[in-house]
């Protein structure tokens, strides 16, 4: 069976960026599992991964329009420290959820902390980066009913509730 618009899709694959360094892995977790076409992955792998088939390898490089988009500076802004809980405890690095002025959920990562504001970024950590999948599909299937009425996969590899 081919990779196609509403098909579950189990991948092993390798995540590089520009220097060859690995990003992320499925290797040790088992298969990542996905529904093709309901945007449950980056645009550029999912395009790639079109007709392909159980036992295909693919190596494909992805810009980042296809990836986690370009990097947009007005998406890091420093805020007042106070702005915080336990202020005194916010580090470089750590993430938090908060809510953008349209309503919307986002993460943003601490870049900066200064005695008066702590800098964060709303931006995808892998936005503007050049992406190289390694992928093998494992498997490709019919999804079940209430995968197709949730929009993603269900079970081993895939979202569990």
């Amino acid at each position: 069976m081919q990779i196609s618009e509403n098909k579950v899709v189990s991948i092993d694959y390798t995540l590089k960026n520009d220097e060859g360094q690995v990003l992320d892995s499925s290797s040790g977790r088992g298969p990542l599992a996905y529904l093709q076409g309901h945007q449950n992955i980056i645009s550029g792998l999912e395009s790639a991964l079109e007709g392909k088939a159980a036992g295909d390898n693919v190596q494909v490089t992805i810009p980042p329009a296809d990836a986690y988009g370009e990097r947009d500076e007005s998406l890091s802004q420093a805020v007042p420290r106070q702005m915080f809980q336990d202020a005194d405890k916010v580090q470089v690095g750590m993430q938090f959820q908060t809510t953008s002025e349209q309503g919307a959920s986002q993460i943003v990562t601490v870049t900066g902390v200064d005695p008066e504001h702590v800098t964060v970024d709303a931006n995808h950590p892998l936005a503007g980066e050049t992406l190289t999948f390694d992928v093998t599909v494992v498997d490709v299937r019919e999804p079940t009913q209430e995968e197709m009425d949730h929009g993603h996969v269900h079970g081993p590899g895939g979202h569990q509730h």
